[in-house]
């Protein structure tokens, strides 16, 4: 798809614009600092993009804030006596020097326990703490989609996991797959199954019309809640460099 990605400013704001291929334009606004994007049809004019966000300044400031005083993780040193999510609890690391295979283990209801060799690296022990995450949400993940497979009668051929900075999920109707974000692992199971159901509804209704909404709140009445509940919840602390389409 043929994109062009620029910055520039816009009634005292920096925005950054995508020109691509598309018929509508889409406006977001970021965690962590309220980086504002807009993509548009390639054939958009500049003037059209000024009058978007001046239109939207008040809606734009307000997301700003809200991401402002939202509560945020400190960079993880992955060091004894500091707080790490699971499932949507709260625990406390514990590093333990051992010359057994690496490994993170939940023994106790508030603390995680990883075992490392002497002198590993935090990027050693950052990777470690993911492949549990991971580890752990591939345990969960299955048993929910064959239960929401039956409920909505549809199949997932395929799903994946990986870090994302702006979703929570995502689908590919076409090849049946459904990509989660590795962040869910710190999320309440509730949460996790809320995205379930929102990406595998796309299999059904591919774009966010109202059938999709009728859909997504008949399978689940509780999701504008869920989804509040994950825009609210702790930002885990990111560099953010890259910004892609706006979460669901």
């Amino acid at each position: 798809m043929n994109t062009n990605t620029s910055n520039t400013e816009i009634c005292n704001l920096e925005v950054q614009i995508v020109k691509k291929d598309i018929k509508n334009i889409h406006l977001g606004v970021y965690p962590p600092d309220g980086k504002i994007r807009v993509a548009v049809p390639i054939q958009t004019t500049d003037e059209k993009i000024r009058l978007l966000i001046n239109s939207k300044i008040s809606w734009i400031k307000r997301q700003q804030s809200k991401f402002l005083e939202q509560e945020r993780q400190s960079k993880r040193e992955y060091v004894s006596g500091e707080s790490h999510f699971f499932m949507g609890n709260r625990y406390l690391l514990t590093v333990i020097n051992s010359n057994s295979p690496p490994r993170v283990e939940i023994k106790r209801k508030k603390r995680i326990d990883m075992y490392v060799k002497p002198q590993t690296t935090l990027k050693k022990k950052e990777q470690l703490m993911n492949a549990f995450y991971r580890s752990e949400l591939k345990k969960e993940t299955p048993p929910l989609i064959e239960k929401w497979e039956k409920i909505m009668g549809i199949t997932v051929k395929e799903f994946k996991i990986k870090k994302m900075k702006t979703k929570w999920g995502t689908c590919s109707p076409k090849n049946q797959r459904i990509w989660i974000n590795l962040e869910l692992a710190k999320k309440p199971r509730h949460c996790l199954e809320y995205v379930l159901v929102h990406e595998m509804t796309h299999l059904i209704e591919k774009k966010h019309t109202d059938q999709f909404n009728s859909l997504m709140y008949f399978f689940i009445p509780q999701g504008a809640q869920y989804k509040q509940e994950l825009n609210n919840d702790i930002l885990a602390y990111s560099k953010w460099n890259n910004l892609t389409e706006p979460s669901h």
